[in-house]
């Protein structure tokens, strides 16, 4: 069962609002901090707020990021709003907790200020059980985990690491290594973890081999 009571897809709404942004995914269980600040989207959270709680994240699709309206990615996970804070300047600080992805079948107009769809979370019924992912090499995952770290700079807690379920694990380098849009969608959509797991591995020693490769000489 996921977070929140939901055991099945019959369990979410098939209309949610929309908050497209570009290189932003979430997975189900995973954890997104957003800063809230244009009206449309403070308006959409007011809303939420005194209904399901619920936002369907999805990113523009490639090429689409800089039009005024976008077309968007087919796939996209809906969050529920699990923090919530104001500041002085009227921004929301915003928490979601991913549930389940959807499928975008169709945008319609409600007369609201943000975009709306109907979806369906048919295909992504194992969403709401956490993977174990038994069938992932999680030591060869976290050794090209701390390779890249390395490569970038980033600090980590690889304790926390190493204790994490494998699925923590995956999602979150997923979710929160810069890689490009359409990476980052492609990751969002594998079917499996462990087919997101193979992608994530080969995403990261593709990084690392062109580390090496802009490495300078001694």
């Amino acid at each position: 069962m996921s977070a929140f009571g939901y055991r099945k897809p019959a369990d979410l709404p098939q209309t949610i609002p929309l908050f497209p942004l570009a290189g932003a995914i979430l997975m189900p269980r995973g954890v997104l901090a957003l800063n809230v600040f244009e009206p449309r989207y403070l308006n959409m959270v007011d809303d939420v707020l005194g209904d399901h709680r619920l936002i369907g994240m999805v990113q523009p699709a490639t090429g689409e990021e800089d039009a005024a309206i976008p077309a968007l990615s087919s796939v996209g996970t809906v969050g529920r709003i699990t923090g919530f804070s104001e500041t002085e300047d009227g921004r929301y600080l915003i928490t979601l907790t991913g549930i389940c992805r959807f499928d975008l079948e169709r945008e319609f107009d409600a007369g609201a200020p943000y975009r709306q769809a109907i979806v369906s979370y048919e295909s992504y019924a194992s969403d709401f059980v956490a993977a174990r992912g038994e069938r992932v090499d999680r030591g060869a995952l976290i050794v090209i985990l701390k390779r890249y770290a390395s490569l970038h700079g980033f600090e980590v807690d690889w304790d926390s690491v190493e204790q994490a379920p494998t699925e923590t694990i995956v999602n979150v380098a997923a979710q929160i290594c810069p890689f490009d849009n359409a990476a980052k969608q492609a990751l969002l959509e594998a079917v499996s973890l462990e087919e997101r797991a193979r992608a994530l591995v080969t995403l990261l020693e593709w990084d690392a081999a062109s580390g090496d490769e802009r490495r300078p000489l001694q």
